[in-house]
């Protein structure tokens, strides 16, 4: 049992990482009273975040039975990624115009440690960074409802680089479409920060359907 006191809203940030990790397999089912015993509460934060979490599309809930993690369904993923693959680059070309010298800094220190990588041992923290690299760009679109959207949206995508470790061997995917995406920022180029915020998400689902459908 954990000593430390949880609410609602932490102990659903902790479950929805575990889930968006894999640390919880698709298909898995969490038990209400289990959790609770976990994180040392009642079974009313564990209701409440099992519910935001479903709203989410993450777990699922089953009557009498609990809260089973979401499978990962390629069809709906194929929906999502029609949809990152047209607010991705109007995030980043809105962000273009008004993104911070030290949001830009920021980006840099996220290149510089992507490129020590070794996609071998560090393919996790690649994705993290990623991630980190994405935010960025979302917080500068200056759009919050755009950045609200787009956030939900990325549960599911990053969710599924977790699942996918096996079938990725270069750390290129990262690097290279990620430096580009900069580089275009640095220069105020609107058109490539969308064409290569684009690519970054091709390359990707192009990975998957040669590895995986």
């Amino acid at each position: 049992m954990n000593e430390k006191k949880y609410d609602a809203d932490q102990i659903y940030e902790l479950l929805k990482e575990r889930i968006i990790h894999i640390k919880y397999e698709p298909g898995d089912v969490l038990n209400e009273v289990e959790v609770a015993e976990e994180f040392n509460v009642s079974r009313t934060p564990i209701r409440k975040a099992f519910h935001i979490l479903n709203s989410d599309k993450l777990l699922s809930l089953i009557p009498r039975v609990g809260a089973q993690v979401t499978p990962i369904d390629f069809k709906k993923m194929k929906a999502i990624f029609e949809l990152t693959r047209e607010l991705d680059p109007f995030a980043a070309r809105l962000a273009v115009k008004r993104i911070s010298a030290d949001k830009i800094k920021e980006l840099e220190e996220i290149m510089n440690e992507l490129q020590s990588y070794n996609i071998e041992k560090d393919y996790q923290k690649a994705i993290d960074k990623d991630e980190e690299f994405h935010k960025i760009i979302y917080s500068s679109c200056g759009n919050p409802w755009l950045q609200e959207i787009l956030t939900y949206l990325h549960y599911h995508t990053e969710r599924l680089w977790h699942y996918s470790e096996q079938y990725f061997d270069n750390i290129e995917l990262f690097s290279d479409t990620l430096g580009k995406i900069l580089k275009a920022i640095k220069e105020q180029d609107t058109e490539n920060a969308e064409k290569y915020t684009r690519e970054h998400i091709d390359q990707f689902v192009n990975k998957i359907k040669n590895e995986m459908l």
